[in-house]
């Protein structure tokens, strides 16, 4: 059994883990591409207990409390054309969460969080139905060998999706989120995402996007489920 501890600098909403990185720190228990599905809010600074089995299958843990869980799985998508890094900034301008942020701290697209310590990821609309948010990560996002580490690709990767699925800002949970990284970008790396509906169906939600790097060379993919909760 191994363990996992999500500090409060990747939090989402105030009092839990960001979807996209907690799942991308799962991810990094496995030597397969997996999708993970969110069973309850992941909770900050605390021991979560991993469990292995054979069949690949995760169990994340907190006590007797299932907080996740991740099986092998690859990302159905097709893909989306690039959009290149000025159409991209100028997108963000118009971002939703400017005027209206449900977590305004969250550590991915939260307005309250100041670079570097926030991924500051604005995705705003492109105007076919896509959002699109330029991002240069921070240095202190890199690894060993100069290369951002795979976790903080699927965080950059979830929030994007959300306003893809969701204009009007309508509350919705992360309930499960595919991602494989074809190639970690570099620290200060100048790249885009752009999100896209995939389908929706009652209070459930699919969203594509996508990572490219200043060619518009494919580096990321992730597919997300997301459920807007019962009122």
């Amino acid at each position: 059994m191994d363990t996992l501890t999500i500090e409060r600098r990747f939090r989402g909403p105030a009092q839990s883990a960001h979807g996209g990185y907690f799942s991308g720190r799962i991810a990094r228990f496995c030597d397969q591409p997996v999708r993970v599905r969110l069973r309850a809010p992941p909770p900050l600074d605390v021991p979560l207990a991993v469990t292995r089995q054979a069949s690949g299958h995760l169990e994340i843990r907190q006590g007797g409390r299932l907080i996740g869980e991740a099986e092998p799985a690859g990302v159905a998508l097709e893909a989306s054309p690039p959009v290149d890094y000025v159409r991209a900034l100028e997108a963000s301008q118009h971002y939703a969460g400017f005027h209206h942020h449900v977590f305004p701290e969250c550590f991915v697209c939260g307005p309250k969080r100041a670079r570097p310590d926030g991924l500051r990821v604005f995705a705003g609309p492109v105007g076919d139905g896509r959002v699109a948010a330029p991002w240069m990560p921070d240095a202190s996002l890199a690894e060993g060998d100069g290369k951002v580490a795979a976790e903080f690709m699927w965080a950059a990767l979830d929030c994007p999706g959300y306003f893809a699925v969701s204009p009007d800002s309508r509350p919705m949970l992360l309930a499960e989120f595919t991602a494989h990284v074809d190639r970690r970008v570099h620290a200060l790396e100048p790249c885009v995402i752009v999100a896209w509906p995939v389908s929706s169906a009652g209070r459930r939600h699919e969203a594509g996007t996508a990572l490219y790097d200043e060619d518009g060379e494919p580096c990321a993919r992730a597919r997300a489920l997301w459920i807007e909760p019962r009122v």
